[in-house]
């Protein structure tokens, strides 16, 4: 592990939100500190409750899980009325697990904009806790960005490969939504926006200056002609050839049919196109939250990370739940926050 002196002069200072107690956010964050390697261009600061996460290391300690010990780490404690501690309860998410994580969101929110830290990454929650709790949010996203005073931010799911080294970045143009909505949502200013931040993105934080970009078709066979659907025919094809002028040097192709989009991610991910004959794009876009999530989760469920995109702080987060049915077994993986962790700190923008 390299010293104080020896990490680069200027390093993010990221915090780790402890997400819903009653799951596996405590877990995999003690898991994930106990790499020493984690820690070598960044520093991490926690954000959660000490009694907790000493509870949660006694535990699976015993049990000869390798964790790090809370009392090395760097800690923001939100202490827990007596009520709401005793009222957590291991696997059983409910209002006072929801109000704890929303505590902690909070808190870290307010230090990275007040100039603390320059990224936050945050453990899983479950949003009907937050209900119950009375915090009625679709997600962490719409909170970091509400507080953020943003109105125009994205979420985006990037996993690079352990089998080729490509990387998979997915946004998603609806996020939280009913699939009935979606039609009446999506519009041209909606993908406008969404188009804009990705190629912001892509060429500001990824350093890839003519980025190509695929874009899917929202019905099948996008549309066929409007034989299945006719968003296609009626303003997507036109707002897409409207793009393409707007952006010149960028490739934008599209609109690919959902159900073919994925086949080149897919060999890329794998290795499968042993010719390479099929390049992969650097950035596609997904015009509804399952449309991107169940291909990127088939591929990279352990290593995807969700970041929000157009915030003034970087955010990323674990593309996994509370998991409440494995949380203390000592079985949760922690790939996917350390991955987060790491995505946070090589994020080339620091805002």
């Amino acid at each position: 592990m390299k010293s104080e002196v020896e990490r680069p002069a200027k390093i993010p200072h990221l915090a780790v939100t402890m997400g819903d107690p009653a799951g596996i956010g405590p877990e995999v964050i003690l898991k994930a500190l106990a790499d020493p390697l984690l820690v070598e261009n960044c520093r991490l600061t926690v954000i959660g409750t000490r009694s907790l996460l000493q509870d949660t290391y006694q535990r699976l300690h015993s049990q000869g899980v390798s964790l790090a010990h809370p009392d090395t780490l760097d800690l923001v404690d939100i202490p827990l009325d007596t009520t709401t501690k005793a009222e957590i309860i291991l696997g059983r998410g409910n209002a006072a697990s929801g109000k704890a994580s929303f505590a902690y969101l909070q808190e870290a929110i307010n230090l990275t904009l007040s100039g603390e830290f320059q990224g936050i990454v945050t453990a899983p929650i479950a949003k009907s806790c937050w209900k119950a709790a009375g915090y009625h949010y679709p997600g962490q996203t719409e909170v970091l960005a509400q507080k953020a005073g943003v109105d125009k931010f994205g979420m985006l799911f990037v996993a690079r490969s352990p089998y080729t080294g490509w990387t998979l970045r997915t946004l998603l143009a609806t996020t939280h939504i009913p699939l009935n909505q979606v039609s009446a949502t999506l519009t041209s200013q909606l993908m406008t926006l969404k188009l804009q931040l990705l190629i912001n993105c892509l060429q500001q934080d990824f350093a890839i200056k003519n980025p190509q970009i695929i874009i899917a078709g929202l019905n099948p066979h996008s549309g066929e002609e409007g034989q299945i659907g006719t968003e296609e025919k009626d303003w997507l094809f036109d707002w897409l050839k409207s793009q393409q002028k707007q952006y010149p040097t960028v490739s934008l192709v599209g609109l690919v049919p959902p159900d073919t989009m994925w086949v080149k991610p897919a060999q890329a991910w794998y290795g499968l196109d042993h010719d390479n004959n099929n390049i992969a794009g650097d950035g596609y876009l997904a015009l509804y939250h399952d449309q991107g999530l169940i291909p990127v989760k088939l591929m990279a469920f352990d290593q995807a990370i969700n970041t929000t995109i157009g915030l003034p702080f970087i955010r990323t987060s674990p593309d996994h739940g509370t998991a409440f049915d494995i949380a203390g077994k000592g079985i949760a993986r922690e790939a996917s926050m350390k991955a987060a962790i790491q995505l946070a700190s090589d994020l080339k923008t620091y805002k």
